[in-house]
């Protein structure tokens, strides 16, 4: 199983969330851009431990939502940033590497 480069899959989700939050996005950049790679290498992780089954389908779907909570706490926290507005990042940075992670785990994570 290919795995996913999270360099790459972190500035796609940047550049996804940054479009939702293009008033704050100058703001809170340094912060997203850290939780992004977090969340990045989470995916990542998730990839390698379902490839050699350490992890099953339902711990793989509770892992990442460990890390879209951590995510959004840290973006919730940021000055001026709404919880709808955290939740609409996360759901458009996910959704930049949706195809690559889904494709790659052969079922649907994201």
């Amino acid at each position: 199983m290919p795995g996913l480069d999270i360099r790459d899959a972190a500035e796609k989700m940047s550049g996804a969330a940054s479009v939702v939050l293009r008033a704050q996005w100058p703001a809170i950049r340094s912060y997203a851009d850290a939780e992004f790679r977090k969340l990045a290498q989470t995916l990542e992780l998730i990839l390698q431990e379902q490839a050699t089954g350490q992890i099953s389908n339902q711990e793989a779907a509770i892992l990442l939502d460990m890390q879209k909570q951590a995510t959004r706490s840290v973006l919730t926290a940021l000055q001026g940033l709404g919880a709808v507005a955290a939740e609409e990042a996360i759901n458009a940075a996910l959704g930049a590497v949706k195809g690559i992670v889904n494709g790659a785990l052969g079922w649907t994570l994201i």
